[in-house]
């Protein structure tokens, strides 16, 4: 096994890579990349593990972990925002992010997953259910468990417009330091015990087919390990049933990292009745690659395909609001015509009711005027009331007195006239 470095034994860590390319956008950009290293991980009887709180461009942010699965057989992982309980209605948050659990003997098998999520109330935490078996996960012979330690990323990028995140980039993320000491010793003891299995079984049993077959690299320059007949089978099923899948379905992590490691079998075993030939060797070491790249191929075509057809949904859906709102524009112009009629027939009235108001008032200030006249003249009366009552007075007695000397003459001429 080819050691290219340590990785620093850490609980919790936290950088930012700085100029990560997108090839799709030829930009850089900054990630935000965690470690959690978790010990004693097969003692752990919590349901759910919390990480502590990081930050990505102002907001926090933590990791969370079922490390016996959440209600699956599956180890469960999650990206969950951290003040989400004390943030104020309608808030909503947009991650780009890759979450692995690192294979400590060989970073090229770890296994990752990266998706886009906008977070809200509704969703205050998302990730995968289903992120890796609990079977694999505890295989002895994996290194996602090393002295029962599990070394957790997670990758965060918040910008909208870019992607950076991607397997290839989490796998070639501290390239330079891909293995701790402690998983070169217990990787190493694990060759040593099989190796030592082997040749006991090459002593008790020399069949010309053996149980298990020797692994040659291409180099013939590595150590040899040996794998038996049953793993070369199981290697060959993996890859059998990753063939039988789409490339698009096969482009998830974990359905391609342990290829890796079966193309390695099939390529190297080496049993008397089943050799190959070093250029199907180099071959079968090839297709691991080809397999990769036809699965990204794949999935980047999905993509620009899903991405016209999310163009094409919006642009239907502007389309109808445009069409809505011409409809809405014209409705809405038609009802400002008759408003406008209403406003012009609320003119006329206010007009002559104005006028009638100024005749109204006209009107008022003549009967005031008269009135006063009026009451002028009957004060003036009032004051000459006895004057008027004295003479009506003397009136009254001068009129019978001519009342009475009119009937004196009256009954004088009717007296003398039968005398004439």
């Amino acid at each position: 096994m080819d050691v290219k470095g340590p990785i620093t034994k850490v609980t919790w860590k936290i950088e930012v890579l700085s100029d990560v390319h997108s090839k799709s956008m030829d930009v850089n950009g900054q990630v935000t990349k965690v470690t959690w290293r978790i010990e004693n991980f097969s003692t752990i009887q919590d349901k759910k593990l919390c990480s502590e709180n990081f930050t990505v461009d102002g907001n926090k942010w933590q990791l969370l972990i079922f490390p016996k699965g959440n209600a699956v057989d599956h180890l469960s992982i999650y990206l969950g925002v951290a003040d989400s309980s004390t943030l104020l209605a309608g808030w909503r948050r947009y991650a780009h992010f890759g979450l692995a659990v690192i294979d400590q003997f060989d970073r090229e098998l770890t296994i990752t997953k990266v998706t886009t999520q906008v977070f809200d109330v509704n969703g205050a935490d998302w990730g995968f259910t289903s992120f890796l078996p609990l079977t694999e996960l505890h295989n002895p012979k994996r290194g996602y468990l090393v002295n029962d330690a599990c070394l957790v990323e997670a990758y965060v990028f918040t910008d909208r417009s870019i992607g950076f995140i991607s397997h290839e980039l989490i796998v070639k993320t501290d390239s330079g330091k891909l293995k701790t000491k402690e998983s070169d010793c217990v990787k190493g003891a694990m060759d040593n015990q099989r190796t030592t299995s082997t040749k006991a079984a090459e002593i008790t049993n020399p069949s010309p087919t053996p149980p298990y077959c020797q692994i040659m690299s291409l180099s013939f320059g590595a150590p040899t390990l040996f794998f038996s007949r049953e793993e070369a089978k199981e290697a060959l099923t993996k890859v059998e049933k990753a063939l039988n899948m789409t490339p698009v379905n096969c482009y998830d992590s974990w359905k391609l990292s342990p290829l890796k490691h079966a193309f390695k079998i099939l390529a190297s075993f080496d049993c008397s009745s089943t050799t190959l030939t070093i250029e199907q060797k180099k071959e079968l070491l090839a297709m691991e690659e080809s397999l990769k790249e036809l699965a990204d191929r794949a999935v980047k075509a999905l993509q620009d395909k899903n991405f016209l057809t999310e163009k094409e949904s919006i642009k239907l859906t502007m389309t109808h609001k445009l069409d809505r709102n011409v409809i809405r524009y014209k409705e809405v112009e038609s009802e400002v015509k008759q408003v406008e009629k209403k406003l012009a027939a609320l003119h006329v009235q206010v007009e002559e009711a104005q006028m009638e108001r100024e005749n109204m008032l006209a009107e008022r200030k003549e009967i005031f005027k008269s009135s006063k006249e009026m009451k002028m003249e009957l004060e003036a009366l009032e004051k000459q009331w006895a004057e008027y009552e004295a003479m009506a007075k003397v009136a009254e007695e001068e009129e019978s007195i001519v009342l009475a000397e009119w009937g004196r003459i009256k009954d004088f001429i009717s007296s003398i006239k039968g005398k004439i």
